[in-house]
């Protein structure tokens, strides 16, 4: 099985709705991928109320995607979580960038940048559809790929 990992900032909102929207496509298609996602900064840091964000559960619902119960709290980036990806792709290379050269500086140039900004940049419903468009992009390049 081959790992896609999602990085945003909290875990909470990008990068969860990232991981359960490929999940998905890829449980459908009987694919040999996977995703996880994980987050750079966590607790006090990131500002996040509870296991997810609404918006994330509120898209996942609309799309008919089930979370399994019950929901896991945001994760924390490591490096091996970074090991384990076959690819490794941070929801906003602005925001994420800075992060990872500080936090992980010899996996900067190896993980993939999006630009798709949090909500206090992009509504986030348009966030969503962002990240619907580059993950469905993602998940049939890596399909046709196999």
């Amino acid at each position: 099985m081959k790992r896609v990992l999602f990085i945003c900032t909290g875990n909470y909102y990008r990068s969860r709705f990232a991981e359960e929207l490929f999940n998905a496509l890829a449980s459908d298609a009987h694919a040999a991928w996977q995703a996880d996602s994980r987050g750079l900064l966590q607790g006090n840091q990131s500002g996040n109320i509870g296991p997810i964000a609404s918006v994330t559960q509120e898209a996942l619902a609309a799309r008919g995607i089930k979370l399994s119960l019950p929901i896991r709290f945001p994760k924390k980036l490591v490096e091996d979580d970074l090991f384990r990806a076959d690819r490794i792709i941070a929801l906003n290379e602005k925001e994420h960038r800075p992060l990872i050269a500080y936090l992980f500086p010899d996996w900067t140039e190896k993980v993939e940048y999006w630009k798709i900004g949090d909500m206090d940049v992009l509504a986030p419903q348009e966030g969503i559809l962002q990240i619907e468009q580059h993950v469905k992009e993602l998940f049939h390049a890596l399909t046709a790929a196999s």
